[in-house]
């Protein structure tokens, strides 16, 4: 039967919300780890005479591709999600990321190899991403069908912080192994701890996922032969399309936080405002540290006042803050450290995000309507935004805070949007099916 919605979270949720959001962390730094060290590989898995600038534009496209590979990968997991299980795939999605991982931490160089090791790194990288494009939608949908339906902003909101503390784990080991081995030693070989242990983690995350049980949600859909009686994605497409609109504008807020504030902004402060490098990832660092905490602020926030209640507030928070922290920084470098904390703050926002998207899909194509919604999106959005920023980067050092600008309006429509009762689906199963 599915949790009793009336209850506060017991000790068994706390049990899967933990091993979930740590599994989450540790799979999403294997995905990330790899763009800090992109410049090294670069110089291990491609020929030495070919100019520098194509190197590099390699190298970001055997990253970019682990992107592109979401999608897919994302929507086989789901299907499988539906009709056979949450919990397999769960456990799948992170194997499927730790032994690429592993792989890439034992993977001779071009000298080794020749031009089969650019083009196993390739294959390689393709894999992690159709595994994270399975593990986050799984993950958000695991947590929800879990606890009791009035915690599901607090539990949703609590694994997209796990998920993030994976790039502030990355960052963290990318540091160490900077300061401890230095750039001949990662060179002649320190790149490959982090990967190394990278796939460590994930079989930790794996045998921790073992006590893990199967959702009560899916038991229920199995055991009432409730589920989806066509192609899970034919329903999602024909039946769910204000739902995938509604959940592909969000997944852009979302990209457009996490990728312009958290990952495009370091190298910004340093080219564009000559901000020391030392200064920035340490600004960075926190301002990491402060969207883990606005995750677990915006769930519990849309638990207690509502989605839209949460996005519309949430978005005009964003907005002002990064106007705030992009026009001030420049000119005032002394509050790089509380701006940044405060517009990382406010980027938590994005921890609604996955409440809005369990409560939108019905539970038999739950899974797979949040997998083609997210991973398409981002796909699009998270590959195109760094383009998109640099260009605009021509007309105004501005861009950054005008782009955000116009993604928290977006999230502002949603938000009100949403106050029209958008969100109609409980999460339990319908009681008249059946």
């Amino acid at each position: 039967m599915p949790p009793d919605n009336a209850r506060r979270l017991n000790r068994q949720d706390y049990k899967t919300l933990s091993l979930a959001a740590l599994g989450g962390a540790l799979e999403f730094y294997d995905f990330i780890i790899f763009v800090f060290f992109a410049a090294v590989i670069g110089d291990l898995f491609f020929p030495a005479d070919i100019p520098d600038w194509l190197r590099q534009l390699q190298t970001f496209a055997i990253f970019a591709a682990g992107y592109l590979a979401r999608p897919l990968g994302g929507l086989i997991m789901a299907h499988f999600g539906d009709s056979q299980g949450r919990k397999k795939m769960f456990s799948l999605s992170i194997l499927l990321m730790a032994l690429p991982t592993l792989a890439m931490g034992l993977l001779p160089t071009y000298a080794t190899l020749g031009i089969a090791a650019p083009i196993l790194l390739l294959l390689l990288r393709v894999l992690q991403g159709a595994a994270i494009g399975g593990e986050v939608p799984g993950a958000w949908v695991f947590v929800a069908e879990h606890v009791p339906e009035k915690r599901i902003g607090f539990a949703c909101g609590t694994l997209t912080a796990g998920l993030t503390a994976g790039i502030l784990l990355g960052s963290v080991v990318a540091t160490l192994v900077n300061t401890t081995l230095g750039a001949k030693g990662i060179a002649e070989g320190g790149w490959r701890i982090p990967f190394l242990l990278g796939g460590v983690f994930g079989f930790i995350a794996l045998y921790l996922r073992r006590w893990l049980h199967e959702t009560p949600i899916f038991v229920e859909l199995q055991s009432r032969k409730a589920l989806a009686a066509e192609l899970p994605l034919k329903t999602v497409i024909l039946n769910c399309k204000k739902e995938v609109a509604i959940s592909m504008l969000l997944t852009w807020l979302l990209s457009a936080g996490i990728v312009v504030v958290i990952l495009m902004t370091p190298t910004l402060l340093q080219k564009q405002f000559g901000i020391a490098a030392a200064s920035a990832l340490q600004a960075n660092s926190l301002a990491t540290v402060m969207l883990l905490v606005g995750c677990i602020c915006s769930g519990l926030a849309a638990d207690r006042f509502g989605a839209s209640k949460t996005l519309i507030v949430g978005s005009l928070l964003l907005a002002g803050c990064s106007w705030l922290f992009y026009r001030t920084v420049g000119g005032h470098p002394e509050m790089l450290f509380p701006c940044y904390a405060l517009v990382g703050f406010s980027v938590g926002v994005v921890g609604a995000v996955p409440y809005v998207m369990v409560r939108a899909f019905p539970a038999e194509v739950r899974f797979t309507g949040i997998a083609f919604s997210y991973n398409v999106a981002y796909a699009i959005f998270g590959g195109l935004t760094p383009i998109f920023v640099t260009l605009i980067m021509k007309v105004t050092p501005l861009a950054p805070a005008y782009y955000v600008l116009a993604l928290s309006a977006i999230g502002l429509l949603v938000g009100l949007c949403l106050k029209r009762d958008f969100v109609r689906h409980p999460l339990v199963v319908n009681q008249s099916r059946g």
